[in-house]
C-alpha cells in the first residue's frame, strides 16, 4: 500500500529495513489482513479487527500486538521495554524476527479461535 510505503520511505535506511522485515513477516503470517494508516502506523486488520501495528522512533521500533500479544508472550519479552500492548525492538540490537513472526502467529490464530468484538 503506498501510504505504508511512503511511512517505511520517511526512516533511515536502517530503520527501514527493519520496518519492512516486520511488514513482510505480517504479510506473510496474515496474508488476508488489509493493511492502512491508524494512529499514525501502519495498522493490520484482519476481519475488521485490529490484528498488529507498528512505528519507528528515533532508538526503537515499537510493536503494538494488543495487550493479548503481549501477556501471551511474557516471558520471551522480558529482554525488551514492555507495556500493556506494547513492545521496544531497540535499533542497536538485532531485530527478533522469529519472535515477532511467533506473536503474529498467535494473534492470527487468537483472533479466529476467540472471534474478538469487531471494533467501531
Amino acid at each position: 500500500m503506498i501510504e505504508v510505503d511512503e511511512y517505511i520511505k520517511s526512516f533511515p535506511e536502517q530503520v527501514q529495513e527493519r520496518l519492512t522485515a516486520i511488514r513482510n513477516i505480517i504479510l506473510e503470517e496474515a496474508p488476508q489482513a488489509t493493511e492502512r494508516i491508524c494512529m499514525r502506523m501502519p495498522t493490520y486488520d484482519l476481519n475488521g479487527k485490529w490484528l498488529v501495528h507498528f512505528a519507528g522512533f528515533k532508538k526503537h521500533i515499537g510493536f503494538y500486538p494488543q495487550p493479548e500479544g503481549i501477556a501471551a508472550f511474557k516471558e520471551k519479552l522480558s529482554d525488551y521495554k514492555t507495556s500493556k500492548g506494547a513492545v521496544q525492538f531497540p535499533l542497536d540490537k538485532p531485530l527478533p524476527t522469529d519472535l515477532i513472526r511467533e506473536i503474529v502467529r498467535f494473534r492470527v490464530e487468537q483472533q479466529k479461535t476467540y472471534g474478538f468484538s469487531k471494533r467501531k
